[in-house]
């Protein structure tokens, strides 16, 4: 059976560790503060990203990869192409990814090309990504793969909690008054991400209890967590991320657990400080 290649967007946020060890090549997205523009992931790190944005006075703008670029990765030896994207109800990268499908099967008859919109972002798509990796190294069909994906991919469970909403008044997606008052009162938001999209569901004042609120919709969604694996993903704060693991563990048992810093797409949104939970 011919090797599928498999191809992401580099909003997934795994970590290099994890790319090479499936072997999966990554379409970057691109961040622009300004006039100055990025492609994530390579032309600027996670660290400088965050930097940048604390310092910049307007929300910094992402952008899609172009067609070209999934060309480029569709040109490849490998007969069989799979691409996981990013929601398209966030992004316009798996409509540019469809595009380029068709611009490069005008002249490429013979390559298989799938493409799966994940409904998800951030860890909930790389929990998605790695479960893709795990089933070509089992040596699934790519037909199969893609029926399997499609089939979980509304079970991830993705729950996150924001530490500010300075990003969010930036955007003109709250009310800058309105904003500050929640922000004065030490309010952390709690979001959802489900069908597609990130939504609010809960609000809790303080980190403590943003985070035992956190645990509460974990507690909720999750059950037989001995055959899952658990993502957390944070927003330039590592030691919250151990902190919220410590305490999922004392009550979850889980087959695995990955964190990943939230790399410049999501980190666009949720801005420093916040928390991401997601469970497959």
């Amino acid at each position: 059976m011919n090797k599928i290649k498999l191809i992401v967007d580099g909003s997934c946020d795994l970590s290099k560790d994890i790319l090479q060890k499936y072997d999966i090549e990554v379409v970057a997205l691109n961040v622009q503060f300004g006039e100055e523009s990025f492609v994530a992931g390579e032309e600027i790190d996670n660290e400088t990203f965050y930097k940048m944005m604390s310092n910049s006075k307007e929300l910094p703008k992402t952008s899609c990869p172009s067609p070209d670029k999934f060309i480029e990765s569709y040109n490849c030896n490998e007969d069989n192409v799979l691409v996981l994207t990013l929601s398209s109800k966030l992004s316009g990268t798996y409509s540019s990814a469809v595009l380029a499908k068709n611009i490069f099967l005008k002249e490429y008859k013979d390559k298989n090309i799938q493409i799966v919109d994940t409904m998800n972002g951030s860890i909930g798509f790389g929990l998605l990504v790695i479960k893709t990796a795990q089933l070509i190294q089992e040596g699934k069909s790519i037909d199969e793969i893609v029926s399997i994906i499609e089939k979980i991919k509304n079970e991830v469970m993705f729950y996150g909690t924001l530490e500010t909403l300075e990003n969010a008044i930036k955007g003109g997606r709250v009310k800058p008054l309105a904003g500050k008052i929640i922000n004065s009162l030490n309010f952390k938001v709690i979001i959802q991400v489900a069908d597609g999209i990130v939504k609010p569901v809960d609000k809790a004042r303080g980190e403590g209890n943003s985070l035992k609120k956190l645990i509460e919709y974990i507690n909720l969604n999750v059950n037989d967590s001995k055959d899952k694996t658990l993502a957390i993903g944070h927003s330039n704060c590592k030691e919250k991320a151990l902190k919220i693991k410590e305490m999922i563990e004392k009550q979850h048992e889980f087959k695995e657990t990955i964190i990943s810093e939230v790399g410049s797409v999501m980190g666009t949104y949720t801005s420093s400080g916040a928390i991401l939970v997601s469970v497959l």
